[in-house]
């Protein structure tokens, strides 16, 4: 195998004529040069030099050597640098994936913070629920995925392959028309919208309300279906039934018409930032799970 330091000392053997004025230029010893060019020559398999007493010359095959030297050598100079310019994060890429309330909520404070701390690193975003966003981190068509599970609702055997940033635990709130009966109320049991008719979220939340209605003792009648929270929140505003919804989804939207209650007993989703191992090693990815997890923390 041809390595670049050997090349490096080809170049300057062949530019100054010697292996002692090489020795001078690169700075080493003159038995390191000869060394190095007689490795340069086993890896090669021929002769790259040919010494006439105090003169030197290089052979046809080291002719076409030094040829290629000189865009092996500025090929590698320019990958280092590149390199060293997104270690540095002055250059880099981020593909995150989010859920909808993540991206008009966490997402837009993080990378702000980002973008102005590392100005060179490029973040591009697309929305997906889980399980599909995780699916896309594990195929390799994003870099950061922002997720949530339900307390209690699935193993946590399902992100053991994944390298998991907790960001905070996300309430779900009763969500009414301001004529409701239950309007006022400071906190209810989620039974007491057992008559009521319901909007229900995304299929993995709806799943969800589903389950904690059944706990509850009664089946939900579910009307509406829509993954939109702004169109649930105008469902809810018009006295077409009740919610459950999260509390960024509330933070993200203006609840025209409707009105919050606390539910109890409480239900949770847990929010996480999820990447590959390897990936969490990248500096740009490492530093965009960073600011994700402080603008959970404010």
């Amino acid at each position: 195998m041809i390595e670049a330091r050997h090349l490096r000392v080809l170049r300057a053997v062949a530019a100054t004529g010697s292996f002692s004025a090489a020795a001078r230029e690169l700075g080493c010893t003159q038995p390191a040069v000869s060394q190095q060019m007689k490795a340069l020559e086993a890896s090669a398999g021929t002769p790259l030099l040919i010494r006439t007493g105090r003169e030197m010359r290089l052979t046809q095959a080291g002719e076409a050597l030094v040829r290629h030297a000189a865009g092996i050598l500025a090929g590698l100079t320019a990958a280092e640098e590149e390199i060293a310019a997104i270690a540095g994060l002055r250059a880099g890429r981020v593909r995150l994936v989010s859920f909808p309330s993540g991206s008009s909520t966490l997402v837009p404070t993080a990378l702000a913070a980002l973008r102005a701390e590392h100005p060179g690193t490029r973040v591009s975003l697309v929305e997906a629920e889980p399980p599909r966003s995780v699916e896309m981190l594990r195929e390799g068509d994003c870099d950061v995925a922002l997720a949530f599970r339900y307390e209690g609702a699935h193993p946590a055997e399902e992100w053991d392959d994944l390298v998991v940033r907790p960001l905070l635990a996300d309430r779900l709130v009763g969500l009414v028309a301001e004529g409701h009966p239950l309007a006022g109320a400071g906190s209810v049991t989620i039974d007491a919208f057992a008559d009521d008719p319901w909007i229900a979220g995304c299929p993995r939340c709806r799943r969800q309300l589903v389950e904690v209605c059944r706990g509850a003792g009664f089946a939900p009648r579910i009307d509406f279906a829509t993954d939109d929270y702004p169109a649930v929140v105008g469902l809810v505003g018009a006295g077409l039934g009740v919610a459950v919804l999260p509390e960024l989804a509330i933070e993200s939207v203006r609840p025209k018409g409707a009105r919050t209650v606390t539910v109890e007993p409480p239900v949770r989703r847990e929010i996480v930032a999820l990447t590959l191992p390897d990936l969490a090693q990248v500096p740009a990815v490492a530093a965009t799970l960073d600011h994700l997890a402080m603008a959970a923390a404010r």
